[in-house]
Protein backbone atom coordinates (compact mmCIF):
# COMPACT_ATOMS: atom_id res chain seq x y z
CA UNK A 1 0.00 0.00 0.00
CA UNK A 2 1.33 3.58 -0.80
CA UNK A 3 1.65 6.00 1.65
CA UNK A 4 -0.60 9.12 1.36
CA UNK A 5 0.12 12.29 2.58
CA UNK A 6 -2.31 15.18 4.13
CA UNK A 7 -1.62 17.04 0.62
CA UNK A 8 -2.73 14.00 -1.45
CA UNK A 9 -6.12 14.88 0.44
CA UNK A 10 -6.53 18.70 0.85
CA UNK A 11 -4.48 19.68 -1.60
CA UNK A 12 -1.48 22.60 -1.50
CA UNK A 13 -1.91 26.33 -0.79
CA UNK A 14 -1.68 27.75 -4.03
CA UNK A 15 -2.66 29.93 -6.47
CA UNK A 16 -4.06 28.61 -9.78
CA UNK A 17 -6.34 25.33 -10.84
CA UNK A 18 -4.44 21.79 -10.30
CA UNK A 19 -2.05 21.43 -7.85
CA UNK A 20 -0.11 18.66 -10.69
CA UNK A 21 -0.25 20.91 -13.33
CA UNK A 22 0.31 24.06 -11.59
CA UNK A 23 1.63 23.69 -7.94
CA UNK A 24 3.13 20.66 -8.93
CA UNK A 25 5.13 22.56 -12.27
CA UNK A 26 5.90 25.61 -9.88
CA UNK A 27 8.53 23.10 -7.74
CA UNK A 28 10.17 22.00 -10.62
CA UNK A 29 10.77 25.14 -11.72
CA UNK A 30 11.37 26.45 -8.41
CA UNK A 31 14.24 23.75 -7.62
CA UNK A 32 15.93 24.48 -11.51
CA UNK A 33 16.02 27.77 -10.28
CA UNK A 34 18.05 26.77 -7.48
CA UNK A 35 20.33 25.23 -8.93
CA UNK A 36 21.69 27.84 -11.00
CA UNK A 37 24.73 29.95 -8.98
CA UNK A 38 24.57 33.06 -11.60
CA UNK A 39 21.83 34.90 -13.21
CA UNK A 40 19.44 33.36 -15.54
CA UNK A 41 19.72 34.54 -19.04
CA UNK A 42 16.85 32.04 -20.52
CA UNK A 43 15.40 29.15 -20.55
CA UNK A 44 13.65 26.46 -22.47
CA UNK A 45 10.72 24.76 -21.08
CA UNK A 46 9.92 21.40 -23.20
CA UNK A 47 6.27 20.18 -22.04
CA UNK A 48 5.26 16.12 -22.44
CA UNK A 49 1.95 14.47 -21.97
CA UNK A 50 -0.74 16.94 -20.28
CA UNK A 51 1.74 19.36 -19.73
CA UNK A 52 2.01 19.57 -23.29
CA UNK A 53 -1.59 19.46 -24.28
CA UNK A 54 -3.33 21.80 -21.28
CA UNK A 55 -0.59 24.17 -20.22
CA UNK A 56 -2.35 27.28 -21.41
CA UNK A 57 -5.52 26.41 -19.24
CA UNK A 58 -4.14 25.00 -16.69
CA UNK A 59 -1.39 27.86 -16.11
CA UNK A 60 1.50 25.52 -16.32
CA UNK A 61 3.33 28.15 -18.36
CA UNK A 62 3.03 31.47 -15.37
CA UNK A 63 3.70 28.52 -12.63
CA UNK A 64 6.77 27.35 -14.54
CA UNK A 65 8.14 30.54 -15.17
CA UNK A 66 7.31 31.82 -12.05
CA UNK A 67 8.92 29.19 -10.11
CA UNK A 68 12.23 30.38 -12.36
CA UNK A 69 11.93 33.70 -10.42
CA UNK A 70 11.70 32.35 -7.45
CA UNK A 71 8.18 32.32 -6.36
CA UNK A 72 6.31 30.05 -4.30
CA UNK A 73 2.88 27.79 -5.22
CA UNK A 74 0.84 30.75 -3.19
CA UNK A 75 2.84 33.59 -4.13
CA UNK A 76 -0.02 35.87 -6.00
CA UNK A 77 2.48 37.22 -8.81
CA UNK A 78 1.96 34.06 -10.47
CA UNK A 79 -0.77 35.33 -12.55
CA UNK A 80 1.90 38.30 -13.61
CA UNK A 81 4.98 35.67 -14.03
CA UNK A 82 5.45 36.74 -17.90
CA UNK A 83 5.11 40.37 -17.48
CA UNK A 84 7.47 40.31 -14.44
CA UNK A 85 10.08 38.21 -16.46
CA UNK A 86 10.00 40.28 -19.11
CA UNK A 87 10.69 42.78 -17.22
CA UNK A 88 13.79 41.47 -15.65
CA UNK A 89 15.22 40.60 -19.16
CA UNK A 90 14.60 36.74 -18.80
CA UNK A 91 13.97 35.34 -22.34
CA UNK A 92 11.50 32.38 -22.14
CA UNK A 93 10.00 29.45 -24.60
CA UNK A 94 7.66 26.63 -24.49
CA UNK A 95 8.12 23.62 -26.66
CA UNK A 96 5.05 21.41 -26.74
CA UNK A 97 6.63 17.23 -26.95
CA UNK A 98 3.24 15.56 -27.83
CA UNK A 99 5.36 12.33 -29.69
CA UNK A 100 7.07 10.74 -26.60
CA UNK A 101 4.51 8.23 -25.14
CA UNK A 102 6.75 6.09 -22.73
CA UNK A 103 7.06 9.20 -20.03
CA UNK A 104 5.31 10.75 -17.10
CA UNK A 105 2.00 13.05 -18.44
CA UNK A 106 3.24 15.35 -16.24
CA UNK A 107 7.01 15.96 -16.96
CA UNK A 108 8.75 19.07 -17.91
CA UNK A 109 12.50 19.60 -19.19
CA UNK A 110 13.86 22.76 -18.69
CA UNK A 111 17.52 23.97 -19.85
CA UNK A 112 18.62 27.26 -18.19
CA UNK A 113 21.17 29.58 -19.95
CA UNK A 114 23.18 31.67 -17.37
CA UNK A 115 25.91 33.90 -16.99
CA UNK A 116 29.59 32.92 -17.12
CA UNK A 117 28.49 30.50 -20.16
CA UNK A 118 26.76 28.31 -17.05
CA UNK A 119 24.11 25.61 -18.88
CA UNK A 120 22.14 23.67 -16.62
CA UNK A 121 19.70 20.68 -18.26
CA UNK A 122 17.11 19.05 -15.68
CA UNK A 123 14.19 16.55 -16.10
CA UNK A 124 11.15 17.37 -13.63
CA UNK A 125 7.66 15.31 -13.11
CA UNK A 126 4.86 16.42 -11.03
CA UNK A 127 3.92 13.64 -9.11
CA UNK A 128 0.58 14.86 -7.16
CA UNK A 129 -0.96 16.82 -4.42
CA UNK A 130 1.59 19.73 -5.76
CA UNK A 131 4.66 17.59 -5.18
CA UNK A 132 7.27 17.33 -7.92
CA UNK A 133 11.13 15.50 -8.23
CA UNK A 134 13.72 16.35 -9.92
CA UNK A 135 14.25 12.86 -12.65
CA UNK A 136 17.44 14.21 -14.06
CA UNK A 137 20.70 16.43 -13.87
CA UNK A 138 22.87 17.42 -16.39
CA UNK A 139 22.61 14.09 -17.79
CA UNK A 140 22.88 12.21 -14.58
CA UNK A 141 19.52 10.21 -13.70
CA UNK A 142 18.38 11.46 -9.88
CA UNK A 143 15.64 12.08 -7.65
CA UNK A 144 15.79 15.83 -5.73
CA UNK A 145 12.23 16.36 -4.21
CA UNK A 146 13.31 19.77 -2.10
CA UNK A 147 11.32 18.64 1.03
CA UNK A 148 14.67 19.02 3.30
CA UNK A 149 17.53 20.98 3.37
CA UNK A 150 19.32 19.26 0.71
CA UNK A 151 23.02 19.55 -0.25
CA UNK A 152 23.84 18.78 -3.76
CA UNK A 153 27.88 18.18 -4.73
CA UNK A 154 28.49 17.21 -8.42
CA UNK A 155 31.99 15.05 -8.07
CA UNK A 156 34.04 12.67 -10.06
CA UNK A 157 33.13 9.21 -8.89
CA UNK A 158 36.64 9.20 -7.69
CA UNK A 159 37.39 6.34 -4.21
CA UNK A 160 37.23 8.84 -1.00
CA UNK A 161 35.08 11.74 -2.08
CA UNK A 162 32.00 10.63 0.02
CA UNK A 163 34.15 10.23 2.98
CA UNK A 164 35.44 13.65 2.64
CA UNK A 165 31.74 15.74 2.02
CA UNK A 166 30.43 12.97 5.46
CA UNK A 167 33.47 14.73 6.93
CA UNK A 168 32.89 18.17 6.26
CA UNK A 169 28.95 17.62 7.08
CA UNK A 170 29.58 16.10 10.49
CA UNK A 171 32.28 19.20 10.99
CA UNK A 172 29.40 21.62 10.81
CA UNK A 173 27.10 19.55 12.44
CA UNK A 174 24.75 18.65 9.72
CA UNK A 175 23.08 15.55 10.50
CA UNK A 176 21.96 13.55 7.54
CA UNK A 177 18.55 12.64 7.38
CA UNK A 178 19.46 10.49 3.65
CA UNK A 179 22.10 10.24 1.14
CA UNK A 180 22.13 9.06 -2.19
CA UNK A 181 24.59 8.80 -4.90
CA UNK A 182 24.09 8.57 -8.88
CA UNK A 183 26.80 8.29 -11.50
CA UNK A 184 26.57 7.70 -15.04
CA UNK A 185 28.81 5.55 -14.93
CA UNK A 186 32.22 4.14 -13.14
CA UNK A 187 35.13 6.54 -12.79
CA UNK A 188 32.61 9.37 -14.51
CA UNK A 189 30.64 12.07 -13.18
CA UNK A 190 28.53 12.09 -10.08
CA UNK A 191 26.11 13.47 -7.57
CA UNK A 192 25.73 13.42 -4.49
CA UNK A 193 22.22 14.24 -2.86
CA UNK A 194 22.16 14.53 0.83
CA UNK A 195 19.17 15.90 2.58
CA UNK A 196 19.93 17.39 6.05
CA UNK A 197 17.69 17.83 9.19
CA UNK A 198 18.43 21.70 9.59
CA UNK A 199 19.43 24.69 7.21
CA UNK A 200 23.00 24.35 5.36
CA UNK A 201 25.47 26.99 5.81
CA UNK A 202 26.90 28.85 2.49
CA UNK A 203 30.38 28.35 3.84
CA UNK A 204 30.63 24.55 3.43
CA UNK A 205 30.71 25.26 -0.06
CA UNK A 206 34.05 26.59 0.18
CA UNK A 207 34.86 23.71 2.33
CA UNK A 208 33.72 20.85 -0.13
CA UNK A 209 35.66 22.99 -2.82
CA UNK A 210 38.82 22.05 -1.84
CA UNK A 211 38.60 18.22 -2.72
CA UNK A 212 39.88 18.38 -6.45
CA UNK A 213 37.34 15.88 -7.19
CA UNK A 214 34.29 18.18 -6.41
CA UNK A 215 33.23 19.83 -9.50
CA UNK A 216 30.65 22.04 -7.88
CA UNK A 217 28.51 22.34 -4.71
CA UNK A 218 24.92 23.83 -4.22
CA UNK A 219 22.48 24.22 -1.76
CA UNK A 220 18.98 23.87 -2.06
CA UNK A 221 16.62 25.28 0.88
CA UNK A 222 13.96 23.10 1.90
CA UNK A 223 10.25 24.11 0.11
Amino acid sequence: MNDISMFDIIGPNMIGPSSSHTAGALRIAHLAGKLAHSKILSVTFILYGSFAWTYHGHGTDRALVGGILGFLPDDERIRDSFRLADDAGLIYQFIENTTEKDIHPNTVDIILHCENDRKIELRGESVGGGTAVIRRLNGVDIALTGTYPTLIVHHKDRKGVLAYITTVCSGIDLNIAFMKVYRKAKGDSAYAIIEVDSPILPSIVDVLMCHDAIIDATIVPAI
